[in-house]
């Protein structure tokens, strides 16, 4: 009888495995691998290391200045508690070009490197923009199907933009949901192909019409962005930024298992090398002077999408609401380069969750927090 049970047990069994192959899930395999057999209920920013990936190779290094001031103001009561509760990792904040505080909590270190999650999508489009720089594309308007003609083939796919991918205003069939592993943003985060998950996705209304924000729009943009680059965005993220803001250490983006990088997601970096990108955008695309990117197209990245109710521009969230505007790359559990021209300042925190908070626009309530306690602290100085 025991017999009996446990084969009907392993052909049931063998039948879901089987199942779930067939049905194109077989990535879940991977998901359940990295995180419940290792002791997490989802991604984190230590996951890194278990993807494959591709170097962006740093050239000669340019570390950061410190100010006078350097770590010698304690962090505000409201801060801190607010970081230990978010379980931070890395906090540091760039005033007129120095660090003035940089703080690192459960072993992490002004080198350990961390997943960007969503900040990288802020690279993808600034790759664009270099792209279009270099005569390589001709502008964010660019049809998407000069470099993928048999993508969506419909009336709507041939109206896609550039500019729609970059400012998510794609129109794509697309449900942004971290939480359902069957859902698009597990197949493409967790998957083997990223080809395979979106351009199996149909462009189903019209293109710059509404924003809604879609990992898959970006994940899009890198294969045009790649396509015309001629090399890996990985490569050309090292020519273009690593190599010229002399960042301190190489950087690693996740791949796919043929090699294609996510970008959606997951750049390995660290504090100080985000700083620097945060830097470029706070400097209109100059580094000392000297221009890396066109300083017009960071100002496109900075200007809200028409549809996006003045949250979105071109890869970057806005806020132009609040009492002191700012913008900031932004990545899934409250990763961030917060951008602050007002005042030459530039926050990034790293961590593992995110504050609940929101405001009137579904926007997180804690990056105004990060400026007005960072600012209560300069005030003091």
């Amino acid at each position: 009888m025991l017999k009996k049970i446990f084969k009907i047990v392993l052909i049931t069994v063998a039948a879901i495995i089987f199942l779930i192959y067939v049905s194109g899930y077989s990535y879940l395999f991977r998901g359940v691998r990295l995180t419940y057999l290792k002791g997490e209920t989802s991604s984190t920013i230590d996951d890194g290391k278990y993807f494959p990936s591709k170097v962006i190779s740093k050239g000669q290094s340019k570390p950061w200045p410190t100010d006078a001031a350097y770590n010698k103001i304690k962090l505000t009561n409201t801060l801190e508690k607010h970081l230990k509760e978010t379980e931070t990792t890395s906090f540091l904040v760039v005033k007129n070009g120095k660090i003035f505080q940089e703080h690192y909590w459960s072993g992490y270190t002004r080198y350990t490197a961390s997943n960007s999650f969503s900040m990288a999508k802020t690279i993808t489009v600034l790759l664009l923009g270099k792209a279009i720089d270099d005569g390589r594309i001709a502008s964010p308007d660019q049809n998407f199907s000069d470099f993928y003609p048999d993508f969506n083939p419909n009336e709507f796919g041939k109206k896609l933009t550039l500019r729609d991918l970059a400012s998510m205003e794609a129109g794509l069939d697309w449900k942004e949901d971290y939480k359902n592993p069957f859902g698009p943003n597990a197949a493409l985060y967790y998957g083997f192909s990223l080809a395979d998950v979106v351009f199996t996705k149909k462009i189903i209304q019209n293109p710059g019409h509404q924003f809604e924000y879609q990992s898959g729009a970006t994940q899009l943009l890198g294969f045009a962005v790649g396509r015309a680059a001629g090399m890996p965005l990985s490569m050309y993220a090292s020519s273009k930024f690593w190599k010229p803001l002399g960042m301190e250490r190489n950087a690693e983006w996740s791949t796919d298992d043929l090699g294609v990088e996510k970008s959606f997601c997951c750049i390995q970096s660290n504090a100080r090398d985000f700083a620097k990108i945060g830097y470029l955008l706070l400097n209109k695309g100059k580094l000392d002077g000297i221009p890396i990117i066109s300083e017009n197209f960071i100002n496109e990245m900075t200007t809200p999408a028409d549809n996006s109710n003045g949250v979105y521009g071109m890869g970057l969230w806005i806020n132009d609401d609040y009492k002191i505007p700012h913008f900031y790359m932004r990545g899934l559990y409250g990763q961030y380069v917060i951008i602050i021209p007002q005042y030459d300042m530039i926050i990034v925190r790293l961590g593992k969750k995110e504050g609940n908070q929101k405001d009137g626009k579904n926007r997180p309530k804690e990056v105004e927090l990060y400026i007005d306690e960072v600012l209560k602290m300069i005030t003091e100085h």
